[in-house]
């Protein structure tokens, strides 16, 4: 049998959780707050001290075929959230021949911060996963989501892997974009124009209002890395590599230079 969950997360300015409800596989645990000390509001409202962090923990192996999973994130105005998870989610085949669903709905308030940092996504051979996350930013909330693909575990090839992010702000599209990957994806996903024979990938998506004054440049930052600005403001670092190991280094040196809030 299929498995249908939904796990919510609200976030308050005052460091509150006022709904923090887990479901199936998705527990949710309020873990150490994280971040800077206490000090004055920030630039655009956004409130001062510690960010409060939700660690989404796996009650159990999911996603597997034909399972319906979801995250719904809520952070009000002048909250700051930082959203994790304890290990890398795999993608697991299942007795259903449908393929597996994983949606993440996200809504930031006017000078609310979001990070979101979940560990990686591992595509399981024989696996056929659909992930969807949607971002809906207010004028002067604050982004950083880190999203990483591990196409197979160690010595076996990827399960079949496609996922959209789509990101409004203010209203007006800021970031739609969708990949696919493994036997199920269209050809040429793993040829010298997309993974050049990587099995690792990854984006990092930082939205801040600073950017409109002082856009990013464009870069490279590692021999299949580069840093793009986006009209928004916002920019987007992208990097293949041989291993999550290299992806994280990569995509944490990205997230230092782009996103000290």
């Amino acid at each position: 049998m299929s498995l249908r969950a939904t796990a919510r997360i609200r976030a308050d300015a005052d460091g509150g959780l006022p709904l923090l409800v887990g479901d199936g596989p998705l527990a949710l645990r309020r873990t150490r707050a994280a971040g800077p000390p206490a000090g004055p509001a920030g630039p655009y409202g956004e409130a001062p001290g510690p960010y409060t962090r939700v660690t989404v923990v796996g009650a159990m192996s999911a996603p597997l075929g034909g399972d319906r999973l979801a995250i719904e994130t809520e952070v009000c105005d002048g909250a700051r959230l930082l959203v994790d998870s304890a290990a890398a989610t795999l993608a697991l085949p299942g007795r259903s021949a449908e393929p597996a669903a994983y949606d993440v709905r996200i809504t930031v308030g006017d000078g609310g911060v979001l990070r979101w940092l979940p560990e990686q996504m591992v595509s399981v051979r024989g696996s056929d996963l659909r992930m969807r996350t949607v971002v809906e930013l207010a004028p002067t909330a604050r982004l950083v989501l880190r999203e990483e693909q591990i196409l197979g575990r160690h010595g076996e090839p990827p399960g079949t892997l496609v996922t959209r992010l789509t990101v409004r702000r203010a209203g007006r599209p800021l970031l739609d974009q969708e990949l696919a990957f493994g036997p199920g994806a269209p050809g040429g996903w793993d040829g010298g124009a997309v993974l050049g024979g990587h099995r690792a990938t990854g984006q990092l998506l930082v939205v801040d209002p600073a950017f409109a004054d002082k856009p990013v440049e464009s870069r490279l930052f590692g021999e299949h890395a580069a840093v793009t600005p986006l009209a928004g403001p916002a920019a987007l670092a992208t990097a293949v590599a041989p291993d999550a190991l290299v992806l994280r280094r990569l995509l944490d040196r990205a997230l230092a230079e782009l996103a000290p809030f």
